[in-house]
């Protein structure tokens, strides 16, 4: 059965990474990307699918209600997933205040949009940030649906606020939502202000690679086509009003990922330069994923070790796209390839 999904932050990481799977799995769903195509959104990403007559680009800000609801009325969309979010969090503590109007106001502006026209199913995608922290010499927890939300840095505290505005809006409108929250995300077409894409690139040009304090903060790394499956299984199949934590079972320390990167590519560990640690660093993220593999079936199919060296190769395979990036260069490409369209 053919459905019309709009999938908003599609230009940036995450997102089209979603487009891609769900083109290539849902041949007859029309997929509608809207993007504002700030710092992290990079049009160059969704070229492969730019002339897929099932594919759709709408450059527009989340947070303007006219153009949103202008696309509702053309569209009709029947399932709207929400990835557009600032999301680095050093940008955040640098300046916060564009964090609470995209990540909030602009998450508002959506479930107003899908309470006007109607939607089957709207779903947020969160992070496990929310949670805050655990402790480093706590193996045994872990982040469940039910733990406390306990904010560390104004990135997180924008993405709560916006999971508690669409719990709300189920509650009081009786909006179809789902929520799913993920931990940290690599792979293919990763913004190079982020770890991995960072070192890698660092590491292929010979310049220092910074680590914050010593390199023992953990997270939980999740390949991002690993967590383009699970949003598939939750728009389709997830309890309305839900939410699903997504994890890897790949918790390693910075560090670690520091060195894997230069093993992999040949380079000397005296790259490494330790720099003074982030304000409010948390010091380590685990997701339990119980409940989506007990309710779905959904299991992370991609282990660290594996993922790491497809990533590794598809920056050395792509270089154009992140030196594009690094050069500032990618932020014309809109205007000069599709400025008409």
């Amino acid at each position: 059965m053919s459905k019309t999904i709009i999938v908003t932050g599609g230009a940036g990481f995450i997102g089209s990474n979603f487009v891609f799977l769900m083109l290539e799995r849902h041949k007859d769903y029309r997929i509608v990307c809207l993007d504002k195509l700030t710092y992290a959104g990079n049009l160059s990403t969704l070229e492969p699918v730019m002339d897929n007559p099932k594919f759709r680009f709408v450059k527009a800000d989340i947070c303007d209600r006219d153009a949103v609801y202008k696309l509702f009325e053309e569209e009709k969309p029947d399932i709207v997933v929400n990835f557009a979010a600032e999301s680095h969090v050093d940008r955040s503590i640098e300046d916060p205040g564009i964090f609470l109007e995209t990540n909030i106001m602009g998450t508002a502006t959506l479930m107003d949009a899908c309470r006007k026209y109607g939607i089957e199913r709207y779903h947020q995608v969160s992070t496990d940030e929310v949670y805050g922290d655990l402790p480093l010499d706590r193996p045994d927890l872990f982040f469940t649906e039910e733990t406390p939300i306990h904010t560390s840095s104004p990135y997180s505290s924008s993405k709560a606020a916006a999971d508690l505005l669409v719990l709300a809006y189920h509650r009081t409108y009786g909006l179809p939502v789902t929520i799913s929250r993920c931990s940290n995300n690599y792979g293919p077409y990763h913004f190079p202000e982020k770890l991995i894409p960072l070192m890698i690139a660092n590491a292929l040009a010979g310049k220092p690679l910074p680590v914050y304090g010593e390199g023992l903060n953990v997270r939980d790394w999740l390949y991002v086509e690993d967590h383009c499956k699970a949003i598939d299984l939750i728009i389709h199949n997830g309890r309305v009003g839900e939410v699903y934590n997504i994890g890897g079972h790949n918790e390693k320390t910075n560090i670690y990922i520091v060195k894997k990167i230069l093993e992999l590519l040949g380079k000397p560990e005296s790259l490494i330069t330790y720099v003074t640690d982030r304000k409010g660093h948390d010091l380590r993220y685990a997701i339990d994923p119980t409940k989506i593999h007990n309710e779905l079936g959904w299991l992370p199919e991609t282990m660290f070790d594996d993922g790491i060296v497809k990533t590794v190769q598809w920056y050395l395979d792509n270089k154009s796209w992140w030196e594009n990036i690094i050069s500032g260069e990618y932020q014309q490409y809109y205007e000069k390839m599709y400025g008409d369209r």
